[in-house]
């Protein structure tokens, strides 16, 4: 068993870890160098995406674009269920990875979700971490920061679950513009 003090010290670490942005899923290569196994696989608890959890973290993805000049994002139904279902996934898996159980990278779960994008890109994030705490986290780190400022992005989602141990957070939002 993990120490609960090494635990949260590792979680810190894996909020902070950058993510690679992507046009067709993970970067060549094959494997996520991101992946990070925090516990055990297990039944995790998966949470919908509410309106207002969505334009509360485009909100917040919009106050750095502003900063540096760019066009808002719009909260989008079909990338919160993306990131939503991706959260759930690494939740049950206890791993905190771009790549899905069925899926190579953002770009193929949002197209198998109907949206035709011009270009993807995801952070993730797992820790027990509120929303507001993981956005700060994620506009504090270059990796995330740089996903987030993508010029041509102009939708956005965000979803969570709560893994097996019924407090790690498992974080995803997925950032995309249609063609």
């Amino acid at each position: 068993m993990t120490h609960p003090m090494r635990l949260s010290a590792l979680l810190v670490c894996a909020v902070l870890s950058g993510c690679a942005q992507s046009t067709t899923g993970i970067k060549a290569g094959g494997g996520d160098p991101h992946a990070m196994q925090l516990m055990s696989a297990g039944k995790a608890t998966c949470l919908a995406t509410s309106s207002s959890q969505n334009s509360h973290g485009a909100a917040a993805t919009n106050a750095v674009r502003r900063k540096a000049g760019l066009q808002p994002v719009q909260p989008d139904p079909v990338l919160a269920q993306v990131a939503a279902r991706h959260a759930c996934d690494m939740a049950q898996r206890g791993r905190m990875t771009h790549i899905g159980s069925r899926t190579s990278g953002p770009g193929p779960r949002v197209k198998a979700a109907g949206y035709a994008p011009t270009v993807t890109a995801e952070n993730i994030a797992a820790g027990p971490f509120s929303q507001d705490r993981v956005l700060a986290e994620w506009n504090a780190s270059s990796g995330h920061l740089a996903n987030m400022l993508i010029p041509q992005v102009r939708d956005y989602g965000i979803g969570q679950a709560i893994g097996p141990d019924g407090r790690t957070r498992f974080w995803a939002a997925v950032y995309a513009a249609p063609k």
